[in-house]
């Protein structure tokens, strides 16, 4: 940082540990941004970091602003350019992820609020700095920003800067806003790992709208545009946002079935359909039994789940039965749900792909594969049944995010579990030394998309296996006879004799442990495998190969 940064980084590490996220942290000394950065022998190398925090205060943009003597309607985008100079450094050095806070809105009021419509005011360029610094990171694969007025605006806004704590110590925060900041920072680090939420799980009955369906009525529960009904609206606008982002949104009530999804359909003001939800459960059943089998449609971790309930009882009864699940303490006031949740920043995420607003249609038409496979006398019937086709492609720019979302997200098939940012892949696809692969796979009720990662790195005369990854939801369907035959035609037609690969245990990935010796791998050493290409015996497999003109 520009500014003192000790007490941000305590807090950081701190909010590690709590976290459940330990971190290594080095904080460099004050002010040491440009030393630390165009210096190839400083520690910040000598680090090897996976991610640089970088923090500039408004403080310090001031004082460089007043002593700028060139054009000042120019002065955010020399900023930015000196900025971008730094981010190309550090990245080339370190192949880091980049954290970069924005900077704090302070109106210096020299021209008063007459300085938003000049452009050369102080107020007008912080503006555009911070707008400069999103559009550069919209472009760029490896910067992410922390947005601190965000974090002002849900904080006590006359406690987060301390500015006699400033002329002291050159501390730009004050010490009670230093929580939540690590909070964020915390957040973002999480993202970039693959820790994320990926469910919403929610009430009905004073949750998506006010009153009980069951005792008022379609016609007497609150929601629309007047009254108490606003809130309600406004709460299924905002999860309707984060189901179009990819989130799943999922109904748990005790409600009869016919009556809740009749509000669904026929009532006008409604902002959430039927369509909407991935899966819908209204039942007299306890809600954590209800969560649980929600959670076994979906695959995914309780982890991954918040659950929503007006209830204090039902909450407290959630949070007990399952530890691992995220549940909010609800404010009793319905206008409060948003700017709360908000507060939370529960569904923060790196990354953000075409796929993900896919999401909900994907495991709908699960929900579809899994009755065909109810109608079927056998396995076999089944899959020839799906009519399954995959495509393969090398890593393009388009499926960059994806590609990283998967090796951030994919726990169980996989072999290894290196976590790799949108900008790893992007410098794995330029770099020469590797050979990537990613698999699609539709069929008869839908496309998948993306389900499989492969990284083949090239050695003397072997290929080696640095990522083989795929998604639960194409377990035991072919795919991974498919993949490991086309793995082995790559290796033979790229002239390698031996392929060889890795298995790293962890707490997640038990299923895959004896995977290469089932496909004829010989472990040389615990947990290394190898495999002659030309002894290799292909598999049979449902799955059709794409053909050219259906790409």
């Amino acid at each position: 940082g520009d500014s003192s940064t000790q007490m941000l980084s305590t807090a950081i590490t701190g909010m590690g540990v709590l976290s459940g996220m330990p971190l290594n942290v080095y904080d460099a000394d004050y002010d040491q941004i440009e030393l630390q950065t165009f210096d190839d022998k400083s520690e910040l190398y000598t680090f090897a970091p996976q991610s640089v925090l970088i923090f500039m205060c408004t403080q310090r943009l001031f004082e460089a602003y007043c002593s700028y003597d060139g054009d000042r309607s120019r002065f955010a985008d020399e900023k930015i350019n000196e900025l971008k100079l730094i981010y190309q450094k550090i990245y080339s050095g370190t192949g880091a992820s980049i954290v970069q806070f924005t900077y704090v809105i302070e109106n210096d009021c020299v021209f008063g609020n007459f300085g938003l419509k000049l452009r050369s005011s102080f107020i007008y360029q912080l503006y555009r700095l911070n707008m400069l610094l999103m559009e550069y990171a919209s472009r760029t694969s490896y910067l992410y920003l922390v947005d601190i007025n965000n974090i002002r605006n849900i904080t006590d806004t006359r406690c987060f800067i301390d500015n006699k704590l400033y002329c002291t110590s050159k501390l730009a925060f004050s010490l009670d806003a230093l929580p939540m900041i690590a909070y964020n920072v915390i957040s973002v680090i999480k993202s970039l790992k693959g820790i994320t939420r990926k469910c919403v799980i929610c009430d009905l009955d004073n949750t998506l709208w006010g009153g009980i369906v069951g005792d008022d009525g379609i016609e007497n529960i609150q929601l629309g545009e007047l009254g108490a009904g606003y809130a309600y609206t406004g709460f299924q606008k905002w999860l309707m946002e984060l189901k179009r982002r990819g989130v799943l949104i999922c109904i748990c009530s005790k409600n009869d079935e016919k009556t809740a999804k009749a509000v669904f359909s026929n009532h006008p003001d409604m902002t959430l359909h039927l369509d909407d939800i991935a899966v819908f459960a209204a039942n007299w059943e306890d809600k954590a039994s209800n969560i649980k089998k929600i959670r076994e449609i979906l695959n995914i971790g309780m982890d991954s789940i918040v659950f929503i309930d007006d209830n204090p009882f039902e909450r407290e009864l959630v949070k007990k039965l399952i530890p691992d699940i995220t549940v909010p303490d609800m404010p009793e006031d319905a206008a409060l749900f948003c700017e709360y949740l908000k507060s939370l920043d529960l569904f923060e995420t790196s990354s953000f792909s075409e796929n993900d607003t896919e999401r909900t249609e994907q495991y709908k038409s699960e929900f579809k594969r899994n009755r065909l496979m109810s109608d079927c006398k056998d396995i076999e019937e089944y899959l020839k049944g799906l009519e399954m086709i995959a495509g393969q492609s090398s890593f393009d720019r388009s499926s960059f995010s994806r590609v990283a979302q998967l090796t951030q997200r994919s726990n169980q098939f996989n072999m290894r579990t290196v976590r790799y940012s949108e900008s790893d892949i992007e410098r794995i696809a330029e770099d020469d030394r590797y050979i990537t692969r990613y698999y699609t796979l539709k069929d008869r009720f839908g496309s998948y998309g993306i389900v499989a990662v492969l990284i083949l790195e090239k050695r003397t005369d072997s290929l080696f296996v640095d990522t083989f990854l795929m998604s639960c939801r194409v377990l035991k369907r072919g795919m991974e006879e498919y993949i490991f035959n086309d793995m082995i035609q790559t290796a033979v037609d790229n002239g390698y004799h031996y392929i060889e690969g890795e298995y790293i245990p962890t707490k997640k990935n038990k299923q895959v442990e004896k995977l290469y010796d089932r496909f004829g791998f010989t472990e040389k050493e615990k947990g290394r495998y190898v495999i002659e290409a030309d002894s290799y015996t292909v598999r049979s497999t449902l799955v059709k190969r794409q053909k050219d003109d259906e790409i």
